[in-house]
């Protein structure tokens, strides 16, 4: 076979910048016919790049962005029914439960977190158009983390996103920052309130541990706590005396310049049957990738979670048997409200672990961007025990969830007729009516 001329030829492994003029289509129009293919004039491919991870949800589509010590934070939301009467104090209550500078056992950063709904809504009621909610930074210290932007704090976030990224935000953690996640909670409550409306869902999380202090499982009544009950210490332990213990736990820690961690317990009422889309998107599976998605969680479990291995097949399965108004109900929950990947009516319940906060008041062993090794004593104002204020995460990021398969499921499921005698429509959970506004 011919070879090319010499003034076409190029070495093995040369760059594409060594290609003779006319580059590439020198070469093949060079070439034997044998070999030849043509090149014809194309357009640049567009390169595009698509940068995941700040958006949740498919049907119900929530995006956050925003650092810890930027101008603000937010979120947009998308696929948000029309004519669901919604304002700014809808969405404060609960950014109110997750604010800092709440009590001595929270960070003492004072941020009022005022929400602004900047798109999306008129007349007070949602228009079907993306939600744009945004929250100003006012109490920013930059200089409070220095020391960032020259070693790598312990456990934070600073070393991995110089490693994926090559730059970073060195202000409080930038996206790492649990700040990050109040657009989270500003669309979980909208998401909470539609779940309310539709179906009766109730969801309420609280602190079960603190540490070594664990609430026993038999202590709350996870049918009949309430909002009040929860929120009636700083702890947001629903029973008093264990409430008590877990707060001296953190103030122990909080004087000794350390922190700790614990254990936040959700719970969901009213849930429709036939949530969650085997096999990949099992509802568990969407919990838990919502609760690991929080800053600092560490573990997640729903039902009896580990706890069933020490149980027989006999003793974990829970037996069915027909309710009074005719449903099929079971009498034991040790599946979380979840068979099969699917919600089955009962209350969904799951733990979710957050470790102990990285930042301490201690000097620590740790390397500098340039790898030299030091001692680092943090700054900052950080929470002692995260758990307190993760409990309206934890709800938010079970509102997202629900709210997103609530939709999934009447986009598949509910298109045609159902058959009346296997199914029911997701709006009467538990065959228990749900009143519902007066939209317009």
């Amino acid at each position: 076979m011919a070879s090319a001329p010499a003034s076409h030829q190029v070495a093995a492994g040369a760059p594409w910048s060594s290609l003779p003029r006319g580059g590439f289509r020198a070469l093949t129009d060079s070439a034997p016919a044998s070999v030849r293919f043509s090149v014809g004039r194309r357009r640049a491919a567009r390169l595009e790049v698509k940068a995941g991870g700040n958006i949740f949800g498919d049907y119900f589509q929530v995006a956050t962005y925003g650092e810890s010590h930027g101008g603000g934070v937010g979120c947009v939301i998308s696929g948000c029914p029309p004519r669901i009467p919604l304002t700014e104090e809808d969405m404060q209550a609960d950014l109110d439960r997750r604010r800092p500078g709440q009590s001595r056992i929270t960070t003492p950063r004072k941020e009022t977190d005022t929400c602004k709904i900047l798109s999306g809504t008129y007349e007070g009621m949602t228009t079907g158009t993306p939600i744009h909610v945004f929250v100003p930074n006012t109490d920013q210290r930059g200089g409070d983390y220095t020391e960032m932007a020259k070693a790598y704090r312990p456990s934070h976030a600073d070393l991995t996103y110089d490693l994926k990224y090559g730059v970073r935000s060195v202000q409080g953690g930038g996206r790492s920052s649990a700040r990050e996640t109040i657009g989270r909670v500003a669309a979980g409550a909208l998401a909470k309130k539609i779940l309310k409306l539709k179906s009766g869902v109730e969801i309420l999380a609280f602190v079960s541990k603190v540490h070594q202090v664990v609430l026993p499982d038999d202590a709350v009544d996870y049918e009949t706590v309430t909002l009040d009950q929860i929120e009636s210490n700083i702890c947001r332990c629903p029973d008093p005396e264990y409430a008590t213990k877990m707060i001296a736990a953190i103030d122990k820690v909080r004087t000794d310049g350390n922190s700790i961690g614990g254990v936040v317990t959700c719970i969901a009422r009213n849930v429709p049957r036939g949530l969650g889309t085997p096999v990949f998107d099992k509802l568990e599976a969407l919990l838990a990738k919502a609760m690991l998605s929080l800053p600092a969680s560490k573990g997640f479990e729903i039902g009896s979670g580990f706890a069933g291995t020490d149980l027989t097949g006999s003793e974990h399965n829970d037996e069915f048997y027909m309710d009074e108004s005719g449903n099929v109900r079971t009498r034991t929950n040790r599946s979380g409200g979840v068979q099969g990947g699917i919600s089955n009516g009962e209350t969904i319940y799951f733990k979710v672990a957050f470790k102990p906060t990285a930042t301490i008041g201690k000097k620590q062993n740790t390397v500098t961007r340039d790898h030299q090794d030091i001692e680092l004593r943090t700054r900052g104002r950080h929470d002692p025990c995260v758990v307190p204020r993760a409990v309206p995460m934890v709800e938010t990021m079970a509102a997202l969830v629900l709210m997103d398969q609530l939709m999934a499921h009447s986009a598949q499921c509910e298109m045609f007729p159902l058959n009346l005698a296997l199914q029911e429509p997701v709006g009467s959970a538990n065959s228990t009516p749900v009143l519902t506004p007066d939209l317009p």
